[in-house]
Parts: structure tokens; C-alpha cells; sequence
């Protein structure tokens, strides 16, 4: 056991949430079941960071691998009791005979070939990662450097750095919760293109504060506005796609945004490096006017669409 056995054993649960919540909840609250599967990350995070400082000093990190092993086991145990959504058995029992004859390989790479089968799907497919890309590359570019900011720079503790994290964690939580209910009454579109606008006003005005205390407040703004559009994806994601590549789908296209969101805390390092933090988190608000130029002429609006 190395640590490429610890990436390889925690992946793919996000994705088949969405999918299973998409599937099982009717059209009129698609996003809200999907932004409920979102919340639960942010529950994770939300306990790590108030367990952290709190048990780190006495356990180290080894112990809080230790106590990491419950959430996988509820993972675990909820997985094993949860029954496939009627739609995904119904196309399952459809398909049964036409596939009958080929291989499991073959049936996996099919489900590939759905997210790019025609021009409309792949420009879809293209804007979703876009879309995601620019979330991540946002949520670990402040996420990784603020709390090592606020150390350094502005002489928080441990524990103060962990209550930033909590009350940024508790505005995105905020942000999802209020995403799934607005992508459900006003549409998809409509729902990220406000949360980016949202997103380049807080991180521009969250750039230009020195104030330790106002940096904590107005953390919950930026959060909400910045992580809460991870509450549409789920939705967006499986009305765009048919059964047999949904989950694909919700796993691919936004761990595909995370690898490209993975470069955040290097490009935020080197910048903060060469100039300041505040200029860094001032040019992170440049992507999302990128990502509202891909909402308006890469993602179409498919609120209360059929699920294939």
C-alpha cells in the first residue's frame, strides 16, 4: 500500500450520487436533489476542518486517516442498502438482448462515445467542462493558499484558519443550497450565469480587503457565489446526457474539471510569488468571466427536460 492506493480508493461515489438522485427525483426538483449530493461534500470538508485543529496536535495525521474510515463506511453501508432508480432498470432491461453479444469493455467505451456522439453533445460536453474547470480551478485556488495566507501574511492561528475555512465552507454550502432551488425555478442558464456575475463582484471586492475580520465575514460571500454552482451540475449534467452514459458523465466531464482546476494552487502560487496575494485572487475573477461566455454559447437550457 503507497499513496497511489489512496486516490485509487476514494473516487467515484460524487458522480453516482448525482446520477441516482437525477434519475429518482421527479423533473420540477432535479437540481435540488443534485444540489443535496453537492452539500454532502461540503459537509466533509466542513468536518474536516473543524476536526483538524482540534485533533491533528494529538493524533497526527495518521490518526486522522483512522478516523477517515467512517465516512467511508457509511458510504459503504448506504450503497449497499440503495436500490437502481426505475429508469436506469428499465433501460438496462432494453438494452439486455441488443447487447447481449458484446463485451463489458465495449459497453464501457460506448458510454464514452455518448459524451462526444454528435456536434450538439460534444459543444455540451465541452462547456460543462469548461464550466467546471473554472469552479475548481477557483475553489482550490483559494482554498488551498487563503488558509496559508491568513498564517502567514496576517498571523492567524491554526484554529482561526480552520474557523475561516469553516464559515467559507458554511457560505458555499449557503450557495448550493440556494443554486438547486433557483436552477428549478428559474432555469439552468439563467441560475450559473447570476452565481458567476456573483462570483467575479466577490472575488474583485474580496481582493481589495486587509481587515482580518472582514476577510472572515465576506469569506462566506465569496464561498456561495464561487462553489454554490457546483449545486447545478448534477442536473445539467443528467439531462444532457442518456441513462447509459449518465453517471459516465457526472464522473468524466467533472474530474476532468478538476484535473485543469488542479493547476489553481500553482498558478495562484506563482502569482502570488511574483506580485500578492490580493492580485492573485483579483485575476482569479478574469476565469469566470470565461465561464460566462461558455454558459451563454456552449450550454443549452434543460430545465424540466425527459430524462432519456
Amino acid at each position: 500500500m503507497g499513496f497511489t492506493d489512496l486516490p485509487r480508493h476514494r473516487r467515484g461515489e460524487f458522480g453516482i450520487g448525482m446520477a441516482l438522485a437525477a434519475e429518482a427525483w421527479p423533473a420540477r426538483h432535479r437540481a435540488k436533489a443534485a444540489s443535496y449530493v453537492a452539500l454532502g461534500w461540503q459537509v466533509g470538508v466542513l468536518g474536516a476542518a473543524l476536526l483538524t485543529p482540534v485533533l491533528l496536535p494529538h493524533i497526527g495525521w495518521r490518526g486522522m486517516f483512522v478516523v477517515g474510515i467512517f465516512p467511508a463506511f457509511v458510504a459503504w453501508h448506504l450503497r449497499a442498502h440503495l436500490h437502481e432508480p426505475e429508469i436506469f432498470v428499465q433501460k438496462q432491461t432494453a438494452l439486455s438482448e441488443r447487447k447481449a453479444e458484446k463485451s463489458g469493455w465495449f459497453s464501457k467505451l460506448e458510454s464514452f462515445k455518448l459524451l462526444v456522439k454528435d456536434k450538439a453533445t460534444t459543444k455540451i460536453s465541452l462547456g460543462v467542462v469548461v464550466l467546471t474547470s473554472v469552479q475548481n480551478f477557483g475553489y482550490y485556488g483559494i482554498m488551498i493558499w487563503m488558509p496559508n495566507f491568513l498564517s502567514k501574511q496576517l498571523g492567524f492561528s491554526l484554529t482561526k484558519s480552520g474557523v475561516w475555512t469553516a464559515v467559507t465552507v458554511c457560505g458555499m454550502m449557503v450557495g448550493i443550497w440556494i443554486f438547486g432551488r433557483l436552477a428549478d425555478h428559474i432555469g439552468r442558464k439563467p441560475s450559473f450565469l447570476l452565481f458567476q456575475a456573483g462570483a467575479v463582484v466577490s472575488i474583485f471586492a474580496y481582493s481589495q480587503l486587509t481587515d482580518p475580520t472582514a476577510m472572515l465575514i465576506a469569506g462566506a460571500f465569496l464561498g456561495m457565489f464561487v462553489n454554490g454552482m457546483l449545486g447545478g451540475y448534477g442536473a445539467l449534467m443528467a439531462e444532457a446526457y442518456p441513462t447509459q452514459a449518465r453517471a459516465t458523465a457526472q464522473n468524466v466531464l467533472f474530474n476532468l474539471g478538476r484535473a485543469v482546476g488542479g493547476f489553481g494552487p500553482i498558478v495562484v502560487g506563482a502569482v502570488v510569488s511574483a506580485y500578492s496575494f490580493q492580485t492573485a485572487i483579483a485575476l482569479l475573477a478574469v476565469i469566470y468571466v470565461i465561464d460566462m461566455l461558455a454558459t451563454v454559447f456552449l450550454v443549452p437550457e434543460l430545465k424540466g427536460k425527459a430524462l432519456n
